[in-house]
């Protein structure tokens, strides 16, 4: 007697066991994310949208002292701000200062930055440990005081370096004021700035090489790679996403450095020469009372700022990088 059996799936009579339903994704399901992050934007309307939004509306108008302590009656000007402002030849100038600064600083910061880090993971640990407490001291520091600290150690006749010059025979220092021209305080006031800067890029940087699984950098060491090699065929690729987040940091703060200029140049620098837009603005809203003029300034220099970073986001989107 023969049993006979059934192939698989040739009109099996046995009962598959039921898939497990796909939830679909309801309306309510796509809406939870954005119940999570109600609270988050709530605050940055408050604290970000409503002063963005009076920046802005401010611009259309001529503000002046009079409007904010007498009372009297605002003038429309709609985009009257701008084209006074982009018909100023000043206003290019400092626009230009502005870029080659920053770019400068930027530059610097991430050079110094990514060097340090790399530097850290090949050093000891109590070596290790004296760079990142000197770095996070001067990450510390306030501005204002950084500032006058710089400006101390700089000083024509009581500083610092300018009495080390002249003792080892550089005689031509006797009395140098590094502020006089515009360029070297401009050099002055950026060393300042990524002093104060490149420790934000490299304990960054530092971390994401840290999260490099150390089995690739064996294996390229044990492949006779030399160390650049290294650093520009498996560091740098794999640290891509946090480089382009710490550039982009680096350009918005050193695009709106303040303090560090209005400091260390006694407000721009001999005739204006070390303005850049951040001062620029505020001479025009508070030392002239043009609070318009200065809001339209504030206003391009959002723009420009949200320009780069698209910009930015753009090209990595297009390269296929997800951050």
């Amino acid at each position: 007697m023969t049993s006979l059996t059934t192939a698989p799936g040739a009109g099996s009579t046995s009962a598959r066991p039921p898939r497990p339903a796909r939830r679909s994704r309801t309306g309510t399901s796509r809406l939870e994310p954005w119940v999570y992050l109600l609270p988050a934007a709530a605050i940055l309307v408050g604290l970000l949208g409503y002063p963005l939004y009076q920046l802005v509306v401010t611009s259309f108008y001529d503000y002046r002292q009079a409007n904010v302590t007498g009372g009297a009656p605002l003038e429309f000007l709609g985009l009257g701000n701008y084209a006074q402002l982009f018909g100023d030849a000043k206003f290019w100038t400092v626009l230009l200062n502005t870029t080659v600064f920053a770019a400068g600083c930027v530059v610097a910061t991430l050079a110094l930055g990514s060097a340090l880090a790399v530097l850290a993971t090949r050093v000891s640990r109590w070596v290790r440990s004296v760079l990142f407490l000197a770095a996070l001291g001067a990450w510390a520091t306030p501005a204002m005081t950084g500032s006058a600290v710089w400006l101390f150690l700089f000083d024509p006749t009581l500083g610092l370096v300018n009495k080390t010059l002249v003792n080892v025979g550089l005689s031509g220092f006797a009395g140098h004021s590094w502020t006089a021209e515009k360029w070297p305080a401009f050099a002055l006031v950026g060393a300042e700035v990524v002093w104060c800067s490149f420790p934000f890029v490299l304990v960054t940087v530092y971390a994401g090489i840290l999260a490099i699984p150390s089995e690739l950098l064996e294996a390229a060491r044990l492949d006779g790679a030399s160390m650049p090699r290294i650093a520009r065929s498996i560091m740098v690729p794999m640290l891509r996403p946090i480089i382009i987040i710490v550039t982009i940091q680096s350009i918005i703060w050193d695009f709106k450095v303040f303090t560090q200029i209005y400091v260390m140049t006694n407000g721009g620098g001999i005739g204006g020469q070390n303005l850049v837009l951040n001062v620029y603005s505020y001479q025009q809203a508070f030392a002239s009372n043009l609070y318009g003029l200065g809001s339209a300034i504030g206003v391009v220099m959002t723009l420009l700022l949200l320009g780069v970073t698209l910009v930015y986001l753009r090209l990595l989107r297009r390269s296929g990088e997800v951050l």
